[in-house]
């Protein structure tokens, strides 16, 4: 994979240090503290949870530790080049492993499913097998998206497009036609114009549900995202996505970062404007872990929580630069029926990652995005076996599933909870999950093997991480929200006010979250250029 490179010599605080406070501590926030603590600020973040991490969490029960939210490592240079910037590596602070095979594809109607490895020619040949001619076909779309996440990476992901510069460059200038086809296309149509079959339809159009969106909603711009899966290696950090979060929390730590839990800010303090100015960020207002009320003076405040929260619910009318009324042309991506299960006896059938896929993936996202949205039955589900790779996440002898059902973003389908006592909802939408993994992959006695039932639904989303609409990830990625189109990191209307994440610049996952961390830390160093920061 290319790397970060060109890179510059790191920014300077223009103006010395200066008093931070971030809100939330998810993936998000804890890399912004991490950064901006590194970078001579004075840092104080705000979680209103007990435990850092967001929907990056972690739950345990009789024996099973199971990771709650993010379960793929992709993108990994960008893992990579965050870690130098804190003057350390991803080899030194994680343990990583390479998933041999990256991931299993189960199709409905199909008895053999179908192995992507960390083997290019392997995968290639995949292709070929299934569709004669294929494989040819499978080169120039791994080589287009090679190309297209290079540039990205250059020119795109970390810009707070700020500045022209970055388009006027020849390679973007070169590329702008093929550039202005990819954005104005959706990536299921460019996929269905390359192949025929559609298991090879699936496999190239599941990465949009990575970005929050389904193949004909996300830009074929993001065909990039094959060259993670189909031309890369698929990893895991031992540990489980909760050691990322601790090895984060660490360095920001280190870097002199306060973190506070327990701690929910209630309001963002601004200052009066002078005429004809923006009003200034004076602090946070915060409730405390003893039930009183505390205020944090600030320079700049960071909001790295859910962006409609922060705007709506932290500020006034007159100030939000996102009102309630800019979210109704918003979609939030979709929202997740979680469930975590404790398995005993060992499941061979599924790889560490497996997905299942419906044969009518019209209808299925049409459930989850179209105007009579309501959860799929069948749904495509995807599972993931940590305990395939790590010996630390289940008793001996049993297995630690992670099932996710793409559902609408809507908290009425409910909450989930313990051994089946979340919404009827939840709880029916994952035992068609189980039964479907069971008849699929021929586990008949799957149900009854099940010691450790746990599930969670939307409205669990909203009420943990105030998240609009209890949505699973974020904005979605459409071409009305994506690159420049997607929400800013900078208030128009509050000077010093910043921010972080999913809901803006440039994108939901964990990559786009360090990221988004590091387009912080250029504004505030006044840097406009196009590419990431030189450690």
């Amino acid at each position: 994979m290319t790397s970060l490179l060109p890179q510059r010599r790191g920014p300077r605080a223009a103006s010395g240090s200066r008093r931070v406070v971030v809100v939330g501590g998810g993936i998000a926030g804890l890399a912004t503290a991490a950064l901006l603590a590194a970078h001579g600020h004075s840092v104080d973040l705000l979680e209103k949870n007990e435990e850092l991490g967001g929907r990056v969490g972690s739950i345990e029960r009789d024996g099973f530790r199971f990771d709650t939210g993010a379960s793929w490592y992709l993108m990994p240079e960008v893992f990579e080049h965050f870690f130098a910037l804190l003057g350390t590596s991803a080899a030194a602070e994680l343990d990583l492993t390479v998933l041999d095979p990256s991931y299993r594809v189960f199709f409905e109607g199909h008895e053999r499913p179908l192995d992507i490895r960390p083997d290019r020619a392997h995968n290639r040949a995949v292709f070929e097998e299934v569709e004669p001619g294929a494989g040819q076909r499978f080169d120039d779309y791994l080589s287009s998206a090679q190309e297209t996440y290079d540039i990205a990476l250059r020119r795109f992901l970390y810009s707070n497009f700020d500045s022209s510069a970055s388009f006027l460059r020849s390679d973007v200038l070169r590329r702008t036609p093929r550039l202005g086809q990819l954005l104005t296309r959706s990536l299921g149509s460019h996929v269905a114009s390359r192949f025929q079959d559609d298991r090879l339809r699936q496999v190239l159009g599941y990465p949009a549900v990575f970005l929050g969106s389904s193949p004909s909603r996300a830009p074929s711009m993001y065909h990039l995202m094959s060259s993670l899966d189909l031309g890369d290696r698929v990893l895991y950090p031992q540990g489980g996505f909760t050691r990322l979060i601790e090895v984060v929390a660490d360095l920001a730590r280190r870097h002199g970062a306060r973190l506070h839990t327990a701690t929910s800010v209630t309001r963002i303090l601004t200052g009066p404007a002078s005429r004809g100015a923006r009003a200034s960020v004076r602090g946070v207002e915060h409730a405390s872990p003893t039930g009183g009320t505390g205020t944090i003076e600030a320079d700049v405040v960071v909001g790295a929580a859910d962006l409609h929260h922060l705007e709506t619910q932290l500020l006034p009318a007159a100030l939000q630069s996102h009102p309630e009324t800019a979210w109704r042309r918003r979609s939030p991506g979709p929202g997740a029926v979680l469930a975590m299960l404790g398995v005993e006896g060992a499941l061979p059938e599924l790889s560490h990652h497996s997905l299942f896929f419906t044969s009518d993936w019209e209808q299925n996202f049409g459930d989850i995005f179209g105007a009579q949205a309501r959860v799929p039955d069948p749904a495509s589900t995807y599972v993931c076996k940590p305990s395939a790779t790590d010996p630390t996440v289940a008793p001996e002898g049993c297995e630690n599933l992670f099932v996710l059902v793409p559902v609408p973003a809507d908290t009425s389908i409910g909450a989930g909870g313990d051994d089946g006592a979340g919404s009827e909802t939840v709880e029916r939408a994952v035992d068609a999950a189980i039964d479907q993994v069971a008849g699929w992959a021929k586990v008949p006695d799957l149900r009854r093997r099940i010691r450790v039932r746990h599930t969670v639904g939307p409205a669990d989303f909203e009420q943990r991480y105030n998240s609009w609409r209890g949505g699973a990830l974020g904005l979605e990625h459409t071409l009305r929200q994506s690159a420049f189109f997607r929400p800013g990191n900078v208030s128009s209307k509050v000077e010093g006010l910043f921010y972080a994440g999913a809901s803006t610049v440039p994108g939901v996952g964990l990559p786009m979250c360090l990221i988004s961390a590091e387009l912080v830390l250029k504004r505030l160093s006044g840097d406009r250029s196009a590419g990431p920061v030189a450690p």
